[in-house]
């Protein structure tokens, strides 16, 4: 294999993080060999599976001043010239961004407004490599190229645990979400850095997409919503009585709209027609019981203007009427004018038993 005298790698994909050259086996430097990393990138110098040291942005030459640690480890038995294999891994070092997150399956929340249900949570956040060393030593090993697809999943995994266990500490109720959700990404991003931290990486923003819950607790809130926005449900139910009411006659040529306004004015008669006839029976149930009242306390109203008349007295105090020239009804003893044929309160002939 021939000695690479210049190391460089220029045209790295969106998601590759990592890059090894070469990208099979070990390649054969020497002391004097030349290594380009651009602003972008840092190298780390890797011989038989020991990280050596770390190149940053430059033009370099391999000497045993920059790279100390190859002084104790290859011999110079033909001096500076003398060849070594080793690998150099091309680590990315922007950020990068749209990686996303999200639940696989439902999680089991405590929801202090509807119990014990289940959402879904997703969003996006962005991450790069902090320690390059770290992060070569711990994830990618001896793989040629490791990209974001390569840890996605498992760092999904790590965001999902602890999403979970900080927002059962600061989320309450989804009704709070979304004024919460500026508060729940903070949290989430800090409770973040040290996980990421340990394999060599850096979580540099959160995002929180949406958090749902299923259907039926939509539909729940939909109509939660709903009877917020009605108000007082009895002033409600008045209101479209009476349009019901005024709209009788005039729901159009037929239609459904037609029917619905006709049942709904039907419904509205029949009860306003049961108030009207209990209203009725209390009238008459009122009427009946001064004049059955007054028989019992023995008091006495005048037959011509209606006003108590004292016990004994022969005119009435307010009218002058003769009250003395009364007929007393034999069935409800009502007093009747002298003259009268007929009990004016239940009918009785009167003179009659």
């Amino acid at each position: 294999m021939a000695i690479l005298d210049l190391i460089e790698y220029i045209d790295s994909r969106p998601d590759e993080i990592v890059h090894r050259i070469p990208e099979y086996g070990s390649g054969e430097f020497r002391l004097g060999s030349q290594c380009v990393v651009r602003e972008s990138q840092q190298t780390v110098f890797v011989r038989d599976g020991k990280a050596l040291d770390i190149l940053p942005p430059g033009r370099h030459t391999l000497t045993t001043a920059n790279i100390p640690l190859l002084t104790g480890i290859i011999g110079l038995p033909f001096g500076s010239k003398s060849p070594f294999r080793a690998e150099v891994y091309y680590v990315m070092m922007r950020e990068f961004t749209g990686l996303k997150w999200g639940t696989t399956q439902p999680v089991v929340f405590r929801d202090s407004e509807f119990g014990m249900i289940r959402i879904r949570a997703f969003g996006t956040y962005s991450m790069q490599v902090k320690d390059p060393q770290v992060f070569v030593n711990q994830i990618v090993g001896t793989q040629s190229t490791y990209s974001t697809s390569d840890i996605e999943n498992y760092l999904r995994t790590i965001i999902i645990n602890e999403f979970n266990d900080m927002m059962g500490e600061t989320l309450t109720t989804l009704l709070d979400v979304q004024a919460k959700t500026v508060d729940l990404a903070t949290a989430a991003l800090h409770s973040l850095t040290d996980n990421f931290e340990r394999i060599g990486l850096e979580i540099r923003s959160f995002q929180i997409g949406a958090i749902t819950p299923p259907d039926e607790v939509q539909t729940a809130i939909d109509q939660r919503s709903a009877m917020g926005a009605i108000g007082n449900m009895q002033t409600y139910t008045q209101y479209q009585a009476a349009q019901a009411i005024g709209g009788l006659g005039q729901g159009g040529e037929g239609g459904q709209g037609s029917n619905l306004a006709e049942g709904a004015g039907l419904g509205a008669g029949i009860g306003i027609g049961a108030a009207m006839a209990d209203a009725l029976r209390q009238s008459m149930a009122g009427g009946q019981q001064p004049a059955q009242q007054a028989q019992a306390g023995g008091q006495r109203f005048c037959p011509n203007c209606g006003n108590p008349v004292p016990a004994g007295a022969k005119f009435c105090p307010s009218c002058g009427h003769n009250v003395s020239a009364t007929a007393a009804c034999p069935k409800c003893a009502t007093e009747n004018p002298t003259g009268s044929k007929f009990c004016q309160n239940c009918g009785t002939a009167l003179g009659t038993t």
